[in-house]
Protein backbone atom coordinates (compact mmCIF):
# COMPACT_ATOMS: atom_id res chain seq x y z
CA UNK A 1 0.00 0.00 0.00
CA UNK A 2 1.35 3.41 -0.95
CA UNK A 3 1.97 6.11 1.63
CA UNK A 4 -0.93 8.25 0.38
CA UNK A 5 -3.36 5.34 0.71
CA UNK A 6 -1.90 4.44 4.11
CA UNK A 7 -2.47 7.98 5.41
CA UNK A 8 -6.03 7.94 4.10
CA UNK A 9 -6.72 4.56 5.72
CA UNK A 10 -5.26 5.73 9.04
CA UNK A 11 -7.42 8.87 8.95
CA UNK A 12 -10.53 6.73 8.33
CA UNK A 13 -9.64 4.44 11.23
CA UNK A 14 -9.18 7.41 13.57
CA UNK A 15 -12.54 8.84 12.51
CA UNK A 16 -14.24 5.50 13.25
CA UNK A 17 -12.87 5.49 16.80
CA UNK A 18 -15.03 8.51 17.63
CA UNK A 19 -18.21 6.83 16.29
CA UNK A 20 -20.26 4.32 18.25
CA UNK A 21 -22.23 1.96 16.03
CA UNK A 22 -23.36 -1.58 15.43
CA UNK A 23 -24.32 -3.20 12.16
CA UNK A 24 -26.43 -6.19 11.28
CA UNK A 25 -25.89 -7.87 7.94
CA UNK A 26 -27.99 -10.23 5.81
CA UNK A 27 -31.19 -10.07 7.85
CA UNK A 28 -33.78 -12.26 6.07
CA UNK A 29 -36.48 -9.59 6.12
CA UNK A 30 -37.45 -7.20 3.37
CA UNK A 31 -35.86 -3.75 3.73
CA UNK A 32 -39.29 -2.09 3.61
CA UNK A 33 -40.50 -3.97 6.71
CA UNK A 34 -37.28 -3.18 8.59
CA UNK A 35 -37.48 0.53 7.64
CA UNK A 36 -40.92 0.78 9.27
CA UNK A 37 -39.40 -0.21 12.60
CA UNK A 38 -36.24 1.87 12.07
CA UNK A 39 -38.33 4.99 11.37
CA UNK A 40 -40.20 4.37 14.61
CA UNK A 41 -37.07 4.69 16.79
CA UNK A 42 -34.95 7.16 14.78
CA UNK A 43 -33.72 10.03 16.99
CA UNK A 44 -35.11 8.51 20.21
CA UNK A 45 -33.31 8.27 23.52
CA UNK A 46 -32.04 4.67 23.85
CA UNK A 47 -34.11 3.63 26.88
CA UNK A 48 -37.33 4.86 25.26
CA UNK A 49 -36.33 3.12 22.03
CA UNK A 50 -35.67 -0.16 23.87
CA UNK A 51 -39.15 0.07 25.41
CA UNK A 52 -40.77 0.83 22.08
CA UNK A 53 -38.99 -2.08 20.41
CA UNK A 54 -39.75 -4.43 23.30
CA UNK A 55 -43.51 -3.96 23.01
CA UNK A 56 -43.77 -3.69 19.23
CA UNK A 57 -45.57 -6.53 17.47
CA UNK A 58 -43.30 -6.41 14.41
CA UNK A 59 -40.86 -9.30 13.92
CA UNK A 60 -38.12 -6.87 12.87
CA UNK A 61 -38.25 -5.12 16.25
CA UNK A 62 -36.68 -8.14 18.00
CA UNK A 63 -33.62 -7.97 15.73
CA UNK A 64 -33.39 -4.18 16.04
CA UNK A 65 -33.59 -4.37 19.84
CA UNK A 66 -30.65 -6.77 19.90
CA UNK A 67 -28.71 -4.46 17.56
CA UNK A 68 -29.43 -1.43 19.77
CA UNK A 69 -28.18 -3.30 22.84
CA UNK A 70 -25.00 -4.12 20.91
CA UNK A 71 -24.48 -0.46 19.97
CA UNK A 72 -24.93 0.58 23.62
CA UNK A 73 -22.39 -2.06 24.68
CA UNK A 74 -19.95 -0.76 22.05
CA UNK A 75 -20.35 2.77 23.42
CA UNK A 76 -19.75 1.55 26.98
CA UNK A 77 -16.68 -0.42 25.89
CA UNK A 78 -15.09 2.52 24.06
CA UNK A 79 -15.83 5.01 26.88
CA UNK A 80 -15.05 2.69 29.77
CA UNK A 81 -18.19 3.62 31.71
CA UNK A 82 -21.84 2.68 31.91
CA UNK A 83 -24.51 4.60 29.99
CA UNK A 84 -26.64 6.81 32.21
CA UNK A 85 -30.37 7.51 31.91
CA UNK A 86 -31.11 10.02 29.16
CA UNK A 87 -27.51 10.32 27.99
CA UNK A 88 -27.49 8.26 24.79
CA UNK A 89 -29.76 8.58 21.80
CA UNK A 90 -29.96 7.04 18.32
CA UNK A 91 -28.20 9.56 16.09
CA UNK A 92 -28.48 7.67 12.79
CA UNK A 93 -30.06 4.47 11.64
CA UNK A 94 -30.35 3.27 8.08
CA UNK A 95 -31.47 0.14 6.28
CA UNK A 96 -29.90 -0.94 3.01
CA UNK A 97 -31.02 -3.72 0.73
CA UNK A 98 -28.99 -6.91 0.84
CA UNK A 99 -28.79 -9.84 -1.52
CA UNK A 100 -31.97 -11.28 -2.97
CA UNK A 101 -32.55 -15.02 -3.27
CA UNK A 102 -34.47 -15.82 -6.43
CA UNK A 103 -36.81 -18.80 -6.31
CA UNK A 104 -39.50 -20.22 -8.60
CA UNK A 105 -42.99 -21.21 -7.55
CA UNK A 106 -45.00 -23.56 -9.77
CA UNK A 107 -47.89 -21.85 -11.51
CA UNK A 108 -50.78 -23.05 -13.70
CA UNK A 109 -50.25 -24.23 -17.26
CA UNK A 110 -46.59 -25.13 -16.78
CA UNK A 111 -45.48 -21.65 -15.90
CA UNK A 112 -43.36 -20.53 -12.97
CA UNK A 113 -43.76 -17.41 -10.86
CA UNK A 114 -40.69 -15.70 -9.49
CA UNK A 115 -40.36 -15.34 -5.74
CA UNK A 116 -37.83 -12.80 -4.48
CA UNK A 117 -36.64 -13.45 -0.93
CA UNK A 118 -35.14 -10.13 0.09
CA UNK A 119 -32.62 -9.39 2.82
CA UNK A 120 -31.23 -6.20 4.32
CA UNK A 121 -28.33 -4.61 6.20
CA UNK A 122 -28.98 -2.34 9.19
CA UNK A 123 -26.49 0.14 10.68
CA UNK A 124 -27.28 1.97 13.91
CA UNK A 125 -25.25 4.84 15.42
CA UNK A 126 -25.62 6.04 19.02
CA UNK A 127 -24.23 9.26 20.41
CA UNK A 128 -24.46 11.48 23.47
CA UNK A 129 -26.42 14.71 23.49
CA UNK A 130 -23.38 16.70 24.72
CA UNK A 131 -21.20 15.24 21.97
CA UNK A 132 -23.73 16.24 19.33
CA UNK A 133 -24.05 19.82 20.63
CA UNK A 134 -20.29 20.36 20.56
CA UNK A 135 -20.01 19.24 16.92
CA UNK A 136 -22.74 21.65 15.78
CA UNK A 137 -20.97 24.73 17.21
Amino acid sequence: MGSRKQKSADARKEALKALYFASLRNVPTSPRKMRLVADMVRGMEVNRALGALRYSKKEASVRLEKLLRSAIANWEEKNGRSAEEGELYISRIFVDGGSTLKRLRPAPQGRGYRIRKRSNHVTLYVDTLTNNESTKN
